[in-house]
């Protein structure tokens, strides 16, 4: 069986509709990666200067072999280099932890703790299954108002812009990184994730494990003043 090729309009009118169509299209699928670009454009910044702010939060990246991947080590290096300048005071780590095997949360800890934080001023979320997940989780969950967010820099305008859509006042670091086959797919999975970034941020659904809410950070606050 031959498949029939679709057939491009013949007509001036009919191939000016049809380029109108592609050009609402393709406005339609940037207009979300607009909109992460105008809420976060004075939003990011460096290790160096980041304002001060009392808590970080650090997005989960993925484990090898129950370590931080490259890319998530990337990360925990920068709070903790925040941390031992005194430009934070506590570090949220928010991750997945869905199955018992696969626990980001403790793994951040560790590597953590390992480069000189605190256990003390570590709090774990196990309930960041996703960055909305994780920026709701902050604010209705742990009571985090105001944030540095860290993470890769294809990342880091979507985290921003979704705290600041769930309500937590946001400063970006986003890390460097390696441009290896990770970086460039992380890159394009972002042009998607705009999509469901901007219906979250119109929406603000429930993430999928919300809870009572845990002391953890204002505890953390207290125990070094």
């Amino acid at each position: 069986m031959r498949l029939r090729r679709p057939r491009l309009p013949r007509t001036r009118t009919g191939q000016r509709r049809l380029v109108q169509a592609v050009m609402a299209g393709c406005v339609l699928a940037l207009s979300p990666a607009t909109w992460m670009y105008v809420v976060t454009g004075d939003r990011l910044r460096t290790t160096a200067d980041v304002p001060r702010t009392e808590v970080a939060v650090v997005f989960g990246a993925g484990l090898w072999d129950g370590e931080p991947s490259p890319y998530l080590a990337h990360r925990l290096d920068a709070a903790a280099k925040l941390y031992r300048e005194g430009r934070i005071e506590v570090v949220l780590v928010t991750g997945d932890n869905s199955r018992e095997e696969y626990d980001e949360p403790d793994a951040m800890r560790a590597y953590l703790t390992r480069h000189g934080v605190p256990d003390a001023r570590i709090v774990s979320d196990y309930a960041g299954f996703d960055t909305w997940d994780s920026c709701v989780r902050a604010k209705k969950i742990f009571g985090v108002d105001r944030a540095v967010l860290i993470s890769q820099g294809f990342h880091i305008r979507r985290a921003v812009a979704l705290c600041e859509a769930a309500g937590v006042t946001s400063y970006g670091v986003g890390v460097d990184a390696k441009h290896d086959v990770t970086w460039y797919y992380g890159g394009t999975r972002e042009i998607f994730a705009a999509g469901k970034a901007a219906l979250d941020a119109v929406f603000e659904p429930d993430p999928r494990f919300l809870g009572p809410k845990e002391p953890g950070v204002s505890q953390a606050l207290a125990s070094g003043r």
